[in-house]
């Protein structure tokens, strides 16, 4: 569908709506924007870009400040992910999967963000794909990596 940019969508806020719902000017998801330089609302002069940051926020963990053990990890993920699983429910599941996997398999780390993919994606029920409490799973790319965080140990 298309929306014809009218003076008052130009006041702030810019961003209409939530989550998956977001988007720019009420026409562009926020995250399909940001590559798309020549992007204008349609049917106008008006581009998009001017509206959009390319810039990441960025926190940095200093690994060699901390000890690690085999079952600290840091988990990178697609909104895939984390439009269907809190924060808490990913920590519970890998605090759950790690601990019951053998810490010399190489492919563990693997495993436990497989693990998180089926659990985001849910079961195929008759009303669609299902997670915990008959949430409905993720429609959504997932990629998840689980990162060890016991190699930072080696940098002090």
């Amino acid at each position: 569908a298309y929306k014809t940019i009218e003076d008052d969508d130009l006041k702030f806020p810019l961003i209409y709506g939530e989550g998956k719902k977001a988007r720019v000017m009420a026409t562009i998801g926020v995250t399909r924007g940001l590559g798309d330089h020549d992007l204008k609302v349609h049917d106008s002069n008006i581009y998009i870009k001017p509206f959009l940051s390319s810039a990441p926020e960025v926190r940095v963990y200093d690994l060699s400040k901390y000890e690690h053990g085999a079952d600290d990890v840091l988990i990178l993920a697609t909104d895939g992910l984390w439009d269907v699983l809190s924060n808490e429910e990913v920590a519970e599941a890998i605090t759950q999967f790690l601990p019951n996997c053998d810490p010399d398999d190489p492919h563990r780390y693997t495993l436990a963000a497989q693990d998180l993919v089926m659990r985001a994606r849910g079961v195929l029920k008759d009303r669609g794909w299902r997670i915990s409490n008959d949430r409905l799973g993720s429609g959504d790319d997932i990629s998840v990596y689980v990162i060890p965080l016991i190699h930072g140990n080696k940098l002090s």
